[in-house]
């Protein structure tokens, strides 16, 4: 079973970027796609990012060209780089496969967008 941690949350500006990591470990945790989610302040978790073993990736639109997921399989670590911040974004940030397992959840990282 694959366990996962995130961090990199924290309070940023309107305009600002920070980057969340996804640690990854358990039985075959390098060898799946894997996604970023997030769940805003009373709102369903939704989908934002995808990167599968090979590196390809896609994304929801409202975080296309301001998102960049990537992954380390021999660290077995996934990224979020996220630019251009806004209070939309605000959110707790979870990884998980993709699709994701519902055992597999973690705590998540919260992501406050705010001046």
């Amino acid at each position: 079973q694959v366990q996962l941690v995130e961090s990199g949350g924290g309070l940023v500006q309107p305009g600002g970027f920070l980057r969340l990591s996804c640690a990854a470990s358990g039985r075959g945790s390098s060898i799946y796609a894997m996604g970023w989610y997030r769940q805003a302040p009373g709102k369903q978790r939704e989908w934002v990012a995808t990167i599968t073993v090979g590196g390809s990736t896609n994304y929801v639109n409202s975080v296309r060209g301001r998102f960049t997921i990537s992954r380390d399989n021999a660290k077995n670590t996934v990224y979020l780089q996220m630019n251009s911040l806004t209070p939309e974004d605000t959110a707790v940030y979870y990884c998980n496969k993709a699709p994701p397992l519902d055992n597999a959840w973690g705590q998540g990282t919260l992501v406050t967008v705010s001046s």
